[in-house]
């Protein structure tokens, strides 16, 4: 059986959930032609050779014809609409051949399959359609009773209980299944999506963002901002094959990200080798230059011990340069389509100045940072002589390091 919905109808070209759907629809179309062959037998040794007999065999064989054209024709919306128009006729059939509801146990109630079926596997409007169509079918039922015979078939009461306990439990059962299967995947794939966002947008954005459908920009008056770059990057990645540079880079952006989660850092984004965050938002606090050099530190002293395994396998490795300010920012979304939270204002460009200006291997940061963390016992300063800055004119910096 796994065998045959791993490879039924199979296209080179589907997609995850298509392959998905035509496992649980092959799943689904091999037990109805056990239930149409149960049906046959059981209606056999009660009416005989009887239109109810004949229609749930041949409903059965149907079923298991329709499996092989669906599966070489690699058609399976061919199985999709034979199965569910006779799960439809069938239940029908065998009711207005037995007569009343009760003498049939509400086999009836089987039809209704059909239009959940088709919103399983179609488009909602055929779904629309069936359940019309089954509406119809138990009115007709209800307030005329048509029988094919003429008369209603004498079914014994043992018989009749038999019916209702098999159509009403068996039938609610599949379509209680159903619905929860399809709950629980709702839910699954909202936590993934939210998961998706949460990684895309801080959570304080990302909730406003769901809630209202839009966000609205926010001025900080205090942040850290960090920027990193690899020294030499443009001439060692000529060096390299396009595919071990990406994987480098991955590699090494992936340890960034899981070392300033635990800082409450919040990356921005990557601009081909620079790494750019920030913290002291969405959430204002009052630890985050003492918090950006603590992520800092660790950043370093990760890419530190990558060079080492690198070049001892005489591999091309990469240097780190670091530079940290801190100010006021203004923060939001950009965009409608791939869009992505930013932050802009003079105290991101004065962060680039400070990794522009650092040295491989140093933590350079700006005067606004120094006097913010200067009473830290656990950070060592170097002042620098004042350097000369585009566009800023002389600053005061300062290499900060821990302390052994």
């Amino acid at each position: 059986m796994l065998k045959i919905t791993s490879v039924y109808a199979r296209n080179e070209d589907d997609s995850p959930d298509l392959i998905y759907q035509k496992k649980l629809l092959i799943t689904i179309s091999s037990l109805l032609f056990l239930c149409g062959v149960v049906w046959c037998l059981m209606w056999y040794f009660i009416f005989g050779w009887s239109v109810p007999t004949v229609a749930a065999g041949l409903f059965g064989a149907m079923v298991l014809v329709m499996i092989f054209v669906s599966h070489f024709a690699k058609n399976h919306l061919l199985l999709v609409h034979s199965v569910f128009l006779g799960t439809l006729i069938v239940p029908v059939t065998c009711q207005w051949s037995i007569g009343s509801l009760e003498a049939s146990g509400m086999i009836i109630a089987w039809a209704f399959l059909t239009p959940l079926g088709m919103l399983i596997f179609s488009r909602a409007r055929y779904a629309i359609a069936y359940m019309i169509v089954f509406l119809v079918c138990i009115l007709i039922t209800i307030f005329f009773q048509p029988m094919y015979y003429g008369y209603e078939l004498v079914v014994p009461q043992s018989t009749i209980t038999l019916f209702y306990t098999m159509n009403l439990i068996t039938s609610f059962s599949v379509i209680f299944v159903t619905c929860a299967f399809f709950v629980d995947t709702i839910k699954v794939e909202k936590r993934l999506s939210e998961e998706l966002l949460l990684n895309i947008l801080p959570r304080n954005v990302a909730e406003e963002l769901k809630s209202s459908g839009d966000t609205s920009a926010k001025a900080f008056t205090m942040v850290t901002v960090m920027f990193t770059d690899f020294v030499g990057f443009t001439e060692k990645s000529k060096r390299m094959s396009a595919e071990l540079l990406v994987d480098e880079l991955h590699h090494c952006f992936s340890a960034f990200d899981n070392i300033i989660q635990k800082y409450k850092v919040e990356k921005i984004k990557t601009i081909g080798d620079a790494y750019l965050c920030v913290t002291g938002l969405p959430v204002s606090n009052y630890t985050h230059p003492v918090d950006m050099v603590s992520a800092a530190f660790e950043m370093r002293d990760f890419m530190i011990a990558r060079m080492k395994e690198k070049e001892a396998r005489n591999e091309i490795a990469f240097e780190l340069r670091i530079g940290i300010h801190t100010g006021p920012v203004v923060a939001g979304i950009v965009g409608i389509r791939k869009f992505q939270y930013d932050i802009w204002g003079d105290t991101v460009n004065t962060a680039n100045r400070m990794e522009s200006m650092s040295l491989p291997g140093k933590i350079n940061i700006s005067q606004t940072t120094y006097e913010l963390i200067k009473h830290v016992p656990k950070f060592d300063f170097e002042k620098r002589e004042k350097v000369f800055v585009k566009g800023k004119g002389e600053m005061e910096m300062y290499y900060v390091s821990n302390k052994d």
